[in-house]
């Protein structure tokens, strides 16, 4: 693998905050198309729109998940802030592997001792095995 001189980024896909964008409009026809005159179900429908759009718009807001430059890592912190990791204290860079419904899912862990940092495939637009593998080399360099 090349050695890693600058600052390296991982972001959710593009497609993604369209997405459940998407999926918040369709919410809303759902709830008007079913509401029958009932304003709770058109409340409930509005609701689950609104919290599925303010997900979408963190996904705008700050769409890097992970960076890695020679200095540590920065990850993402509440809604859309950032935190740098220097290299000191991070202790352990895995990858959690755990077999649902018949598919496997992976989740990058970045462990800190006083906090554990969890990132899945959507969050670093790829792989988390391949962000680990690269993150374990840039912490070697």
């Amino acid at each position: 693998m090349d050695d890693i001189t600058g600052p390296r980024q991982w972001r959710v896909p593009s497609s993604l905050p369209a997405a459940k964008l998407a999926g918040a409009v369709l919410l809303v026809a759902l709830g008007l198309l079913f509401a029958d005159g009932d304003p709770v179900r058109l409340v409930l429908a509005v609701l689950a729109a609104a919290a599925l759009a303010g997900w979408a718009v963190r996904d705008v807001i700050a769409p890097v998940r992970l960076a890695v430059d020679p200095a540590g890592l920065t990850v993402i912190r509440g809604f859309a802030g950032r935190r740098l990791l220097p290299w000191s204290e991070i202790e352990a860079i895995t990858v959690d592997r755990r077999p649902r419904l018949g598919l496997t899912s992976e989740v990058l862990e970045i462990d800190t001792g006083e906090s554990l940092h969890l990132f899945g495939r959507f969050d670093l637009g790829t792989a988390p095995e391949e962000v680990a593998t690269e993150l374990r080399a840039t912490r070697r360099s």
